[in-house]
């Protein structure tokens, strides 16, 4: 059967029915409770006793948020269907719960979130589901949004399925773009149904708090890609740790229309003079943009 994101978009495949076959489970219970244990503990939260403001993306009916209020966290669940939503009210789960689309942005003021979990959402973006839904853009404004609205030095775990690897670089390119660092995660590479994707992102600047954990191997251990021993490269699909450099865009500088700058205008004025022509004398006013009066 192929995945929900390839049959449906999210609010339509996530009606009422399908809403409560999903949080009646016990077989998805039990994944997403592993899984938010699993995106809690890359979280990395300080150990302080302090409870801690948390995003969960995607949240649907309050599984993972569950978790969260198991830690003794606050926290803030977004999500587009609305029937996961009212199954979530009906379990009265513990969160505040946001209809909203993850595509148009988050709307959160800057820096009042202390981390953020997604469990198995973030693929849905790179998703057209509507003529006027364009993947890159709805990256680029859920990235930028989230890095807005976490506090510096704070982590967003965010747990996906990629179709390919085009898809898992694009979602990784924009994360990086919008200026968070970090890198991919994944436990159990080498298994096709027990694998897991996580991107570990921290907002701010690489530095040594920045570090990616160690991946899950065989029987919950922990491995790495330093674990190889015989000296061979691992294919991209068998890595367990992916690290990408900060890369956010640089602004754009302005220049005047046709490169026509002050230079350009004292150079003009020059030649006129060799030519004989009677020129304005150079001032400090010489080539500064004119205010626009009404």
């Amino acid at each position: 059967m192929p995945r929900p994101e390839f049959q449906a978009p999210p609010d339509v495949f996530y009606n009422e029915s399908e809403a409560r076959k999903y949080t009646t489970s016990s077989r998805i219970i039990e994944i997403q409770s592993r899984i938010s244990e699993r995106a809690l503990e890359l979280l990395a939260l300080p150990n302080d006793g302090v409870p801690k403001l948390l995003l969960d993306i995607g949240c649907g009916s309050g599984l993972s948020g569950e978790t969260l209020t198991e830690h003794g966290h606050h926290w803030i669940g977004y999500d587009i269907s609305k029937s996961m939503l009212d199954v979530a009210l009906e379990r009265e789960t513990e969160g505040d719960l946001l209809l909203a689309d993850m595509g148009q942005g988050l709307g959160l003021r800057p820096g009042v979130i202390d981390g953020a979990i997604s469990i198995s959402a973030v693929q849905w973006l790179c998703n057209a589901d509507k003529s006027s839904h364009d993947p890159r853009l709805r990256l680029k404004a859920f990235f930028g949004s989230l890095y807005r609205c976490l506090a510096r030095g704070a982590r967003a775990v965010l747990q996906f399925y990629a179709d390919n690897v085009k898809q898992s670089e694009m979602i990784v390119t924009f994360a990086m773009r919008a200026g968070f660092a970090g890198g991919v995660v994944v436990d159990w590479p080498h298994s096709s149904k027990a694998k897991k994707s996580y991107l570990v992102l921290t907002c701010g600047p690489p530095s040594i708090n920045t570090s990616l954990p160690k991946a899950k191997g065989e029987n919950g251990e922990m491995c790495s890609d330093d674990d190889n021993d015989d000296g061979s490269s691992d294919e991209d699909g068998d890595r367990t740790v992916g690290i990408y450099e900060r890369n956010r865009s640089k602004k754009r500088q302005k220049t005047k229309k046709n490169g026509k700058g002050k230079d350009w205008l004292l150079k003009k004025k020059e030649q006129m003079r060799r030519k004989g022509h009677d020129v304005p004398v150079d001032t400090k006013y010489t080539g500064r943009k004119r205010k626009t009066y009404f």
